[in-house]
């Protein structure tokens, strides 16, 4: 069975993207996860914080991480499968 690497990316990017945006609010706001937000996310993501700003930046990193990581790995199994 081979997989549709666009949905599947897209899933993937929609996922983590509202992930991303979800917990850099919380952290934002009740400082809960910040840690692990800063010493993972940021040093990944350049220009992101904890922050309403950086929560957005982060829907945006993690919608394009999501995808293309998934739709990669998509198109390799689907390669090895076919």
């Amino acid at each position: 069975m081979k997989l549709n690497a666009n949905k599947f990316g897209l899933a993937a990017g929609i996922f983590w993207a509202v992930i991303l945006f979800v917990f850099t609010l919380i952290a934002a706001t009740t400082g809960y996860g910040t840690g692990w937000l800063q010493s993972f996310v940021a040093t990944i993501y350049p220009g992101y914080t904890v922050s309403v700003f950086g929560s957005v930046l982060g829907l945006i990193y993690g919608f394009i991480d999501g995808y293309v990581g998934c739709w990669l790995f998509a198109a390799l199994y689907n390669k090895l499968v076919g």
